[in-house]
């Protein structure tokens, strides 16, 4: 039995009234929005802005994976962080910044980077997840966990100017194992980054995550958007399930 959807409040209708006036949002729409649960894997430049936009407006629940503390070179991009919380730990500085812009959502933070141990039970958190993990390792562990339990995945990532997103629906769409069968050998921990090109294609995961959740538009499935910024060339190239993958092959 699917439970009813919370009501909002005077002040959550006042905070959200520009975007429920949205076609086909509306106050239903938000209502199912604060009713959403969603994980998000790292917060950094990718991560940690749709983070921000998730809480901006006004998911219910977030769900928060990111190791290590803070360090200067985040600064650039990880809007979660502040110069201020330098050597203390990612979570806690992107915990108060969100409470700061909405205190009505409720926020689970850990501070470990998904892996095969943890991805299962923080995935069986959420109703969707948010993939914006530097590592394949990550990547392909919270794949198969979302697989599994049959929870949307919304993949985004970037390098230097260029940037790609999808959407996977377990049982419906290609999985990352099927996209990336390997590691891609060139795929590296650190690379070059611009705050400005992974706030772009997390903006864009994020309206995704919001069509999912209130039904509005065509969720970006079963095709990659390659984004160029250097020439503003953008590509939405068609991705094919394969038979015979591991994780999502019948």
């Amino acid at each position: 039995m699917t439970s009813p959807l919370p009501q909002l409040t005077d002040a959550e209708k006042a905070r959200y009234e520009w975007q429920m006036w949205t076609p086909d949002v509306g106050e239903e729409g938000q209502r199912k929005l604060k009713a959403a649960s969603v994980l998000v894997s790292r917060l950094g430049g990718v991560g940690g802005t749709v983070a921000y936009y998730l809480a901006a407006a006004g998911i219910g629940k977030l769900v928060l994976a990111h190791a290590g503390n803070v360090k200067p070179s985040d600064l650039n991009r990880q809007l979660l962080m502040t110069t201020e919380w330098l050597g203390q730990p990612r979570v806690e500085s992107a915990e108060r910044r969100l409470k700061e812009l909405n205190p009505n959502i409720e926020i689970h933070t850990t501070a470990e980077n998904l892996s095969d141990e943890n991805a299962a039970s923080l995935v069986g958190e959420v109703d969707i997840v948010v993939d914006g993990a530097p590592l394949f390792a990550e990547r392909h562990a919270m794949n198969k966990a979302a697989v599994k339990q049959k929870k949307p995945l919304v993949e985004c990532a970037m390098y230097d100017l260029d940037a790609q997103l999808t959407t996977i629906i377990p049982g419906q769409t290609p999985c990352l194992a099927c996209i990336y069968p390997e590691q891609p050998p060139d795929w590296k921990r650190e690379f070059p980054v611009f705050g400005a090109v992974s706030g772009m294609i997390a903006s864009m995961a994020a309206v995704e995550v919001i069509k999912l959740v209130t039904g509005i538009g065509t969720p970006l499935t079963g095709q990659m958007l390659w984004a160029n910024l250097r020439t503003m060339e953008f590509r939405k190239l068609p991705l094919t399930k394969r038979p015979d993958c591991p994780v999502c092959g019948v």
